[in-house]
């Protein structure tokens, strides 16, 4: 017989269904954020992937503003063709007023076996083409520059969600623990700020470590210790650990305090590598010629060192603010920027490759959006966000080859539409990491990078 508890047969059995079906949810959960470290554990420490990556390493060269895909990588005859004449004639529109369509001031040139047309204003890419994948048909929600900057690095257009960079050194860890796993080279702030590299609500330990100077007296100020040996200091560290560990406790577990533990940790070890890490001026003469002068120059160098020294991604901003924003004249702007940036681009790629890391990295480059093929003054372009260029090198995609198309005029992505979900799906992809998995449980339910969306784009695939 039961015991007398108030409960019938048919009451207990239904309870303790539920009971089985609330373990069987637990184990579930703990699944899908198995990314998550284990208390104790460094959440830095290497982690395995859902499968076998193509990549280990991702390098982001991002040009905030937006550069115009008609006058890049994506050529457009008919607009050329048309030079002069109305949108609306033509069934087309823009977001804003803008003027009628106009042609690119540049050339566009036949590069590789492959044949892909690229623009005179990036001939050292152009002769890189073979390993690059040029995809045409990005398309991203918003026209304006915050919720661009924040789609295209964190996945949502509202502040503030966590950065991709962070989202991987969640779900992958990284390879050298003297050295964070996710770096930001930007010379000052782009127009959103720390918020594109944010960690938001994953713990704070996987937010970007934003380097705006590359001075090697400069790049990391106060890291070292001038007047106790390291061990003095790894005493002095474990100590001040073990009082924030019995404050912790009593708490009941602090985000914030667990951040502070493991920022200290990394600076303490970054002692060790950070400085000769960052600093271009160890690499020879002849190496930093081939990537030319500048903070761009340098950054995309310095990208090179960090990942392979073991950094998981590393995010190399054009320059503060939004450069690449050209409404007023988009010949000069776009020339050139292209002129800065150019050998260093196509000098990280050659580097990469001779190295032996292209095939272990994923080079991604572009804006936020793309520009308007009608004239915006007197020769610059509005933004666009319908349609735009974006191109991957290296980490798993097939090189000498381009994917998708805009129309006739290059308005709006017409053929193979990818979004910005469907980018970021295929990068996850390309480390290892299937999108819909890799999961953080946040006041009540479960976020990821691609929000609800994305789809990989198989096809780009090598």
């Amino acid at each position: 017989m039961l015991p007398n508890v108030g409960l019938s047969r048919r009451d207990l059995l239904n309870r303790t269904g539920t009971g089985l079906g609330a373990i069987g949810l637990a184990a579930l959960l703990a699944e899908r954020t198995s990314a998550a470290p284990k208390p104790g554990a460094n959440p830095l420490a290497p982690k395995v992937a859902h499968f076998t990556p193509k990549a280990k390493h991702v390098i982001h060269l991002f040009m905030n503003g937006g550069p115009s895909q008609v006058d890049t990588f994506d050529p457009k005859p008919e607009l050329t063709k048309n030079h002069g004449k109305q949108a609306g004639a033509l069934g087309k529109s823009t977001e804003r007023k803008t003027g009628p369509l106009y042609k690119s001031p540049f050339a566009f040139k036949k590069c590789g076996k492959s044949g892909i047309e690229v623009s005179e204003i990036f001939p050292e890419v152009g002769s890189c083409i073979d390993d690059i994948c040029v995809i045409r048909s990005m398309h991203t929600n918003i026209p304006n520059h915050e919720p661009g900057l924040l789609l295209m690095t964190c996945g949502n257009t509202q502040a503030i969600r966590p950065s991709m960079g962070s989202w991987l050194t969640y779900g992958l860890g990284t390879e050298n623990q003297n050295l964070p796993g996710f770096v930001v080279l930007c010379p000052g702030k782009p127009v959103v700020g720390p918020a594109l590299w944010s960690n938001s609500f994953l713990p704070g330990v996987f937010q970007g470590c934003h380097i705006q100077n590359l001075d090697p007296k400069k790049v990391i100020e106060h890291i070292r210790n001038q007047n106790v040996t390291a061990t003095t200091q790894r005493e002095q560290l474990d100590l001040l650990n073990q009082l924030n560990g019995l404050h912790k406790d009593k708490r009941g577990g602090d985000d914030q305090l667990d951040a502070r533990i493991q920022s200290l940790e990394i600076a303490y070890r970054m002692q060790t590598e950070a400085q000769e890490a960052f600093d271009v001026t160890r690499e020879p003469v002849k190496v930093r010629d081939a990537y030319g002068k500048g903070y761009f120059a340098d950054a995309c160098l310095a990208a090179r060192r960090l990942v392979e020294r073991g950094v998981r991604m590393v995010q190399v901003f054009y320059g503060s603010g939004q450069p690449w924003d050209d409404h007023g004249d988009i010949e000069k702007g776009h020339r050139n920027k292209a002129k800065d940036s150019d050998k260093a681009v196509a000098a990280l790629l050659r580097d990469l490759k001779a190295k032996g890391l292209l095939e272990e990295t994923l080079v991604l480059w572009g804006g936020e959006f793309g520009r308007t093929p009608t004239s915006e003054g007197a020769n610059g372009r509005d933004h666009n966000n319908h349609g735009f260029s974006v191109w991957l090198a290296g980490g798993g995609v097939k090189g000498g080859m381009t994917y998708g198309a805009t129309d006739e005029f290059g308005f709006a992505a017409a053929e193979k539409k990818v979004h910005i979900h469907d980018l970021h799906a295929t990068i996850l992809h390309l480390m290892g990491l299937d999108h819909e998995k890799l999961t953080y449980r946040y006041s009540g339910r479960d976020f990821r990078l691609t929000d609800v969306h994305g789809t990989v784009v198989k096809d780009i695939l090598a």
